[in-house]
C-alpha cells in the first residue's frame, strides 16, 4: 500500500496490484517542489494580513455588537489557526517533514479543525440570519451576545471532536528513508477506518451543511422577495461567504469520494492514479486558497477595512 501523495493529506490509500512501484508524477513533482512553496507563501501573507484586519474591525470598531459579528470573528480566528500552519506545509512542499510527530498531529489537526469549523460556523450565520429575517419579532430574544458566545463555544467543541481522528491517526512515518506525515490507520481495520474518515468530512463538514444553509437561503430570500427588502446586506454578504466556501472546499472533498470508489468509476490502472493525484494536489491548493478570500469579501463591506488595505498598499 502507498498514499498517492505525501505533501497533501494522503487519506486515500491504493493497491496497485503488485506494480514494482507506486504512479508517480514528475509534472505534479515539480508542481509542488516550485510552485506550491511560493504559492502558499503569498496565502500566508495577505490571509494573515486580511483576517487580522477583519478580527481588528469586528473587535475594536464594531465591538463585536450582534450574534452575526461573533460568528464572523470565529470564522477568522479558524483561518489565522490555518495560516500558522502554513510554514509547515510550505517547507513540506519542498522536503521531507522534519518536524517530529507531534507537530504532524497537530498540523493534521488543524487542517481539518479549519474545514469542521468552517463549514459550522457557516451554518451558525446562515441561521441567525434565517431566525433574524423569517422569525424577525420572535428570535429577537434569542440572539443575544451571550447566546451567540455560547453557541461559539459549543461549536468549537464539536469541531474539535470531529477532527481529533486527525491527531490520533496521523503521525510521522519513515518509508525508503523519506519522512512523512501521514494517516496510519490500524492494519486489520485499514480500509474501514479510511473509508469512514472520507465519508464522515463528505457528511458530516459537506452535505449536511450545505443542506441546512439551502433551506435556510431559500426561505430568507423568498422572505426577502416578499417583502420586497432584497438589499438585507447582511444576508448578502452571509450568503457570498457561503458560497465562496463551498465552491472552495466542494471540488476537494469529491475527489477524496472518488478516490475511495475510484475502482467503480475508472480502470484502475497507472495512468488513473496520476491523475487523480494530480486532481487531489490542485483542489487542495484551491482548499487552502480559501483562507485569503473572506477578508477580501469582508472589504467590499467594510469601509474600515477597505481604509486599512489602500493604507498597507501605499508607500
Amino acid at each position: 500500500m502507498n498514499g498517492i501523495t505525501d505533501e497533501a493529506f494522503p487519506i486515500t490509500e491504493f493497491d496497485y496490484d503488485g506494480a514494482v512501484a507506486p504512479c508517480h508524477s514528475v509534472g505534479l513533482q515539480t508542481f509542488i517542489s516550485n510552485v506550491l512553496p511560493a504559492f502558499y507563501s503569498l496565502v500566508f501573507i495577505f490571509g494573515l494580513v486580511g483576517n487580522v484586519l477583519v478580527v481588528l474591525d469586528l473587535i475594536k470598531y464594531k465591538k463585536i455588537k450582534s450574534m452575526t459579528d461573533i460568528y464572523l470573528l470565529n470564522l477568522a480566528i479558524s483561518d489565522l489557526l490555518f495560516i500558522f500552519s502554513l510554514p509547515f506545509r510550505i517547507y513540506y512542499s519542498i522536503d521531507d517533514w522534519i518536524f517530529g510527530d507531534t507537530i504532524c498531529k497537530i498540523y493534521a489537526g488543524i487542517f481539518f479543525l479549519r474545514f469542521y469549523s468552517g463549514s459550522f460556523f457557516i451554518v451558525l450565520l446562515t441561521i441567525d440570519r434565517y431566525l433574524d429575517i423569517v422569525y424577525s419579532a420572535s428570535a429577537l430574544k434569542s440572539q443575544t451576545i451571550c447566546y451567540g458566545i455560547i453557541t461559539s463555544i459549543h461549536t468549537w467543541g464539536l469541531a474539535i471532536l470531529v477532527s481529533s481522528p486527525g491527531l490520533v491517526f496521523f503521525r510521522l512515518q519513515v518509508e525508503n528513508y523519506k519522512k512523512s506525515c501521514t494517516s496510519n490507520f490500524p492494519h486489520e481495520s485499514h480500509f474501514a477506518w479510511n473509508n469512514f474518515f472520507i465519508l464522515k468530512m463528505f457528511f458530516i463538514g459537506l452535505i449536511f451543511p450545505m443542506m441546512i444553509v439551502a433551506f435556510c437561503y431559500a426561505r430568507i430570500l423568498s422572505t426577502l422577495l416578499k417583502s420586497r427588502n432584497v438589499k438585507n446586506k447582511t444576508a448578502w454578504l452571509i450568503f457570498i461567504i457561503m458560497v465562496t466556501y463551498f465552491l472552495f472546499w466542494t471540488p476537494n472533498n469529491i475527489v477524496f469520494v472518488l478516490q475511495l470508489f475510484h475502482t467503480s468509476f475508472f480502470a484502475d490502472n497507472c495512468d488513473n492514479l496520476k491523475r487523480m493525484n494530480i486532481a487531489l494536489q490542485l483542489t487542495e491548493t484551491l482548499a487552502v486558497a480559501h483562507c485569503c478570500i473572506n477578508p477580501l469579501i469582508y472589504a467590499f463591506a467594510s469601509e474600515k477595512i477597505k481604509k486599512y488595505v489602500i493604507s498597507f498598499f501605499q508607500p
